[in-house]
């Protein structure tokens, strides 16, 4: 059986909680009703998805009509995309170099369909930064993404920073839709700026603890879907609801949403900053080992905070390609990644490339990343384990 305790690629996906899973089922055996349906058992069942939505909503600190239940990060990127198709005139959309699959690949369908597609690059270290995004702004620009945390750096984007200078850029004409990939930022930091800065923002379930094929759309404002169907979820995204996927979203925003009312979270989410710092720390002892981005070594403690996320840390070994660390901490039962899982068959480093990383280093990069669950004695086998796997190859 897999060793839980010695898992470090919670970025891909995360061991779920039993209980939260257990009681999610309960849930929906309980209430088996359609929600759409007129009857009794159907209004059960509405009732049962409208308080999952409230608690939801009440866990993320924003109006509960601004929650719409999904089946994932991908659906959440894809909806408010897929919406630009829906306007009458073409015009552009501008998607940073940093994004998840889910909304670069599907970013060349629209270019498909006649839209121009603008690429952000990022900086060296990985950050978009307002100004790239407004430099490329166009009076046609429909549509904006920036995702919140980068699934393979972790490094934090100004979103609030990106918000306010498209609105001094759009000087009170009608500004483009700033949609935020917060799927390795829900339930991992504090998501402030969620209510007054992102028109939208997709979140998954499986990265925190919850079972796969659930999310959430949060949505400041209902807006005209490309994809239509039954009218479920307000329109925004029709097929009838999972009541299972739903409340086990809810259950574990509850549980590890970064929010001052949720102390165990926060709490976790502030030994996590030191123990990444220590583990950080301790990588730089190894010959050779450099940190992706370079700037994540040097930082204070108290950019690195707020720069990165904890929870993600991404390091290069020289001579010792990543798929090769990979493969040698597997064997020793200590799992790690190279990237994002979603291209894993795929050697190209897309984030990387737009960071410039010497080819060196982007062939040697690897993904450690941390959990809820992950212990600082893990952590702490883990650097030795790496430590040991390096000085084979020096």
């Amino acid at each position: 059986m897999i060793c839980a305790e010695h898992y470090f690629d919670w970025a891909a996906t995360s061991p779920a909680d039993k209980d939260i899973l257990e009681r999610a089922l309960e849930y929906s055996i309980l209430h088996w009703g359609n929600p759409s349906s007129i009857h009794a058992a159907g209004a059960d069942a509405r009732k049962a998805l409208e308080d999952a939505r409230e608690l939801a909503a009440r866990s993320l600190g924003v109006s509960q009509s601004r929650i719409y239940f999904t089946s994932g990060g991908t659906e959440g990127d894809h909806i408010p995309l897929l919406s630009v198709l829906a306007r009458p005139q073409k015009g552009s959309v501008l998607v940073s170099a940093i994004e998840h699959p889910a909304m670069a690949e599907m970013s060349k369908s629209i270019k498909n369909c006649g839209w121009d597609l603008i690429t952000v690059n990022p900086d060296k270290d990985g950050f978009v930064r307002p100004g790239h995004i407004t430099d490329k702004l166009r009076d046609d620009t429909a549509f904006v993404a920036v995702m919140a945390v980068n699934n393979e750096t972790g490094a934090v984007q100004d979103i609030r920073g990106i918000s306010d200078a498209l609105k001094s850029a759009c000087g009170g004409k009608r500004m483009p839709h700033l949609h935020v990939d917060c799927v390795q930022a829900a339930g991992k930091i504090p998501l402030d700026f969620l209510e007054d800065c992102a028109d939208s923002a997709s979140m998954s379930a499986h990265k925190i603890c919850g079972p796969r094929g659930a999310g959430i759309l949060y949505a400041a404002k209902p807006f005209t879907p490309f994809l239509r169907g039954g009218g479920q979820e307000g329109g925004i995204r029709s097929g009838t609801e999972s009541l299972f996927g739903a409340y086990s979203m809810a259950l574990c925003l509850e549980r590890y949403a970064v929010t001052e009312k949720n102390t165990a979270a926060s709490e976790r989410y502030e030994r996590q900053l030191e123990w990444t710092e220590r583990f950080i720390a301790g990588l730089r002892d190894i010959k050779g080992c450099a940190i992706i981005p370079h700037c994540r070594a040097s930082l204070s403690a108290e950019d690195s905070r707020r720069m990165f996320s904890p929870w993600v840390v991404q390091a290069a070994f020289p001579g010792i390609p990543g798929q090769v660390m990979e493969r040698a901490l597997s064997a020793e039962g200590f799992y790690i990644s190279t990237g994002s899982a979603c291209s894993s068959g795929s050697h190209a480093r897309p984030v990387l490339d737009s960071m410039h990383i010497p080819p060196e280093e982007r062939e040697g990069a690897v993904r450690f990343s941390f959990g809820p669950h992950t212990t600082y004695a893990a952590m702490t086998e883990l650097l030795e384990k790496v430590r040991s796997v390096s000085e084979r190859f020096l």
